[in-house]
């Protein structure tokens, strides 16, 4: 990482101290009170050992001193619990605080962009990106504080009782600071290069994963295997150059630290033997120097912590920082719309260009009426996806205006409208989980006689009931254990379970056999039933009962009409069928 980038970081960093305050704040002030308690266990140690040994005092005497230093004891290891613990909560409200702004960033930027990202980077940054900045919250910014204020409370102590080895602690002490930035300016670049190669890796090993069944049907598996491991190599020796800084550095502050101590045990050493300093002194003051310098030596240790978060920061930032796709406000209006009526959607001179240029859709009008089926077939490229996503709210058009009932989607608030829409893609996401964690993700509250309902309506009651635990078996990420027709099944009967009164279903029946695709088109006609239905039709043996069938060609509406209306006319959607007829 540059300098620059670095100090364009740091400000956010600091920033966000806010968030975590309290805990911060607590943990320093426990940090602080132990290290007081510590010059009181010191002292009464160097009390108690020279009752022992010079005033061979009774055991019957020392009860109290001995007792004092159990407490004492005690207490300290009390207070570094609570310490731990709030540093504990520090770290994970930052992380939650972080993570929460990411994915409100993520969907702001919206799918366009998603898209366009490669998603092990994103995970990445999500992920690890979010750790690392946990070790800087809990660790590195309470230890930063308690390297200033503990040495000096040990000094304060030390001073008054021997001058010389206050000032051998005042004149080393600044020593392992400035030896450790100046080291951590070159770790902070070695850092940020191993932060981009795991970037790097992470998504070349994502896109690998996902297209394995690619890879290895065009025999390209060992060299992707190759490529990986050089990948991997790489990212090994970014790290290995970032830990050998790291020890280097903390040998460093160690021999600092192991000589400044020796140099305060010889001179109390002599000292002690001339006469010019008491036991009692020599041994507090010698019990204390290494823990003068302790909370410097952790400092050191904490350093590469900041340095890490750093590193991650910087692709949090620019995820944080980068404007929104599309580049308008959102809407704020919540009201208008009558929850569970079907509403009229109406599409006006609509207009979608994508930020490469591509002209998805140009000058669209159309109008969906509520509790309508409508069907919109076209050939590839025609802005049959895109459409899909307009009608969602997913994306913004270029240019024209939508309405709900009258009223300019624009000015709605996006989860207001699309908390009445349901969507079933082409490719239905099944998220790790059982059944029913799958069908009750828009309605919590779902009863499972509501669940069976609404899978008997989509055609997938009985494979639903074949399966090992009913409901609760468990099917894995995108349905694993699923067929694809299955899986479109399960995902319509989620809609169904959500009620919602305008569905845009991307049907993707294309390879599917005729059971599957029988078992669809009728899931499709129950899911139409009293709710606005708009269907991205593949094949078109799909949409035949559609109340309305709308062509798409180069972005624009071909035709429209019912399926023998079409037919009769002998237009676009007549020559479709005729290509795809037997």
């Amino acid at each position: 990482m540059s300098h620059s980038a670095a100090v364009s970081v740091l400000p956010w960093l600091k920033a966000n101290r806010d968030i975590v305050r309290r805990p911060v704040t607590i943990t320093i002030g426990l940090g602080l009170a132990g290290g007081v308690l510590l010059i009181v266990q010191a002292s009464v140690l160097a009390h108690l050992a020279n009752a022992v040994i010079f005033e061979r005092a009774a055991l019957s005497g020392l009860v109290g001193l001995m007792a004092g230093l159990a407490a004492l004891v005690i207490v300290r290891a009390v207070l570094v619990y609570l310490a731990q613990q709030s540093a504990f909560a520090a770290g994970r409200g930052i992380k939650t605080e972080i993570r929460a702004r990411l994915v409100a960033r993520l969907a702001e930027r919206g799918i366009v962009w998603q898209r366009s990202q490669a998603a092990g980077d994103l995970v990445n940054t999500l992920s690890d990106g979010v750790e690392a900045l946990e070790a800087y919250y809990a660790r590195y910014l309470p230890q930063s504080a308690l390297a200033a204020l503990v040495p000096l409370a040990i000094l304060a102590v030390i001073a008054p009782i021997d001058w010389i080895s206050g000032l051998i602690l005042i004149v080393t002490a600044p020593l392992i600071p400035v030896f450790m930035i100046f080291i951590g300016r070159g770790a902070e670049k070695l850092n940020q290069r191993q932060w981009q190669r795991m970037g790097v890796l992470s998504g070349h090993f994502l896109d690998a994963l996902q297209g394995l069944t690619t890879l290895k049907l065009f025999n390209l598996g060992a060299r992707e295997a190759r490529l990986i491991a050089r990948l991997s190599e790489e990212y090994r020796v970014a790290t290995m150059r970032v830990l050998r800084l790291a020890f280097v550095s903390s040998l460093v502050l160690e021999f600092l630290a192991t000589v400044s101590i020796a140099m305060v045990a010889v001179l109390i050493g002599f000292r002690l033997l001339w006469g010019d300093i008491g036991f009692t002194d020599g041994f507090l003051v010698l019990l204390l120097a290494p823990e003068f310098y302790l909370p410097l030596r952790n400092m050191g240790t904490v350093y590469h912590a900041r340095m890490e978060a750093i590193g991650a920061a910087e692709g949090i930032v620019a995820l944080l920082d980068a404007s929104a796709e599309p580049d308008r406000a959102p809407g704020t209006r919540r009201d208008g719309l009558v929850p569970g009526r079907a509403p009229a959607v109406a599409l006006s001179g609509v207009s979608y260009v994508y930020p490469s240029g591509t002209a998805a859709l140009a000058d669209l009008d159309l109008t969906i009426a509520p509790g309508e089926t409508v069907a919109v077939v076209g050939p590839s490229a025609a802005g049959k996806s895109t459409l899909a996503l307009l009608l969602l709210g997913l994306l913004q058009p270029t240019s024209g205006r939508i309405t709900v009932d009258g009223i300019d989607r624009a000015t709605l608030a996006p989860d207001y409208w699309q908390r009445g829409c349901a969507w079933v893609p082409q490719q239905p996401r099944l998220f790790h989980g059982s059944v029913r964690d799958n069908l009750v993700l828009g309605a919590p509250e779902a009863t499972d006689d509501m669940l069976w309902r609404a899978l008997e309506r989509a055609q997938a009651r009985a494979f639903v009931a074949a399966l090992p635990d009913g409901l609760e078996t468990p099917i894995g990420e995108r349905g694993l254990r699923l067929s694809g027709g299955e899986a479109q099944r399960l995902a319509i009967a989620r809609a169904l379970v959500a009620d919602a009164p305008f569905v845009v279903v991307d049907e993707a029946s294309a390879h599917l056999d005729a059971p599957n695709e029988q078992a669809l088109t009728a899931a499709l006609g129950e899911l139409g039933a009293d709710r606005s239905l708009v269907v991205i039709a593949h094949r078109l043996a799909t949409v035949r009962d559609a109340d309305r069938i709308v062509v798409l060609e180069a972005g624009r509406v071909a035709e429209t009409g019912r399926h023998d209306e079409l037919l009769a006319a002998g237009g676009r959607y007549a020559a479709m069928l005729e290509r795809v007829a037997p």
